[in-house]
């Protein structure tokens, strides 16, 4: 099997800390595109409209190695080209980045509450990505894993993308210690310490993970550390990555996470509230660095609200 050839460098610079989509011309068996203003109108005419598709070649946003491409020029299987995406329109987070470790490798951001980890749907420059690229003058940098958006506390970022695999095999072989702390209601009735394990299944575009029978894919220690009137403070050690997991789990125990706007009922979509956030916070990340040896250990310098 032929090896396909490696992807040029971008010749567009990122714009507000994103970088520009890249797309390779696919296989045409059937000839329907003879130019490459047809390929662009079929592929992304039904999300944005074949008219902006237009003004976006006249405008000179689809480019490939050797500069602006013009809608008429020939299609060519295997081509390169670029473009950046017309940006949603997005409500500022009104909350900075932390950093809380930066070296030569990586960079340990402490995330707010509200802001997305990475580009993704309606998010894009409001998020921990973009606004690190902008602020640290690192155009490179990449998260090794995602924090929700909603929930606060510390992100890993790899500052070249040759060390970035390293640091993603360490989370995707569950050799890094997360700790989470959390407020939620408390409950006498609930024996803790505990540790939940069920089978945690999500659905694409369906808000709210369930819990379903079957093989437990989930497993999250769960310990109350001090308790205030009828609210408690709750240490989080998931053992497993699934989506929600530790929302999940907590509202299984009948302990809903202070401000949870899914668990245990989905609210009406509108504007973020601010004074409201989800009191979850990623606390702790434990691992040993895998280019040094050394043990490494950080902490969130922020706090949740909740009991304050």
């Amino acid at each position: 099997m032929r090896r396909r050839a490696k992807a040029p460098a971008a010749p567009l610079p990122q714009r507000d800390g994103v970088d520009p989509v890249r797309l390779r011309l696919p296989e045409d068996p059937g000839g329907v595109w003879a130019t490459v203003r047809e390929h662009l109108v079929d592929r992304y005419g039904a999300a944005v409209g074949p008219g902006r598709v237009e003004e976006m070649l006249a405008e000179g946003r689809f480019v490939g190695v050797d500069g602006p491409v013009a809608g008429d020029e020939p299609y060519t299987v295997g081509r390169y080209l670029w473009f950046h995406r017309d940006f949603p329109v997005e409500e500022p987070v009104p909350f900075p980045v932390g950093v809380v470790h930066r070296d030569e490798r990586i960079v340990v951001a402490d995330k707010p509450h509200f802001l997305a980890t990475m580009p993704r749907g309606r998010h894009v420059t409001e998020t921990v990505l973009a606004r690190l690229r902008r602020e640290l003058g690192l155009p490179s940098l990449q998260p090794a894993h995602r924090l929700d958006r909603l929930t606060a506390g510390l992100v890993l970022c790899v500052v070249r993308p040759e060390d970035r695999g390293a640091y993603q095999t360490l989370f995707r072989d569950r050799m890094v210690r997360k700790e989470y702390e959390a407020v939620a209601p408390y409950d006498p009735g609930v024996e803790l310490p505990v540790t939940v394990r069920s089978r945690i299944e999500k659905e694409r575009g369906v808000m709210a993970a369930r819990e379903v029978p079957g093989e437990p894919n989930s497993e999250s220690r769960i310990a109350l550390v001090e308790r205030r009137g009828g609210l408690g403070r709750y240490r989080l050690v998931p053992e497993t990555g699934r989506t929600h997991q530790l929302r999940v789990h907590m509202n299984a125990l009948g302990l809903p996470i202070l401000h949870d706007p899914i668990y245990p009922l989905v609210r009406e979509d509108g504007p973020e509230d601010f004074r409201r956030p989800l009191q979850l916070l990623a606390r702790t990340l434990e691992f040993t660095d895998p280019f040094t040896g050394v043990p490494r250990r950080f902490e969130s310098r922020l706090a949740l609200s909740g009991l304050a």
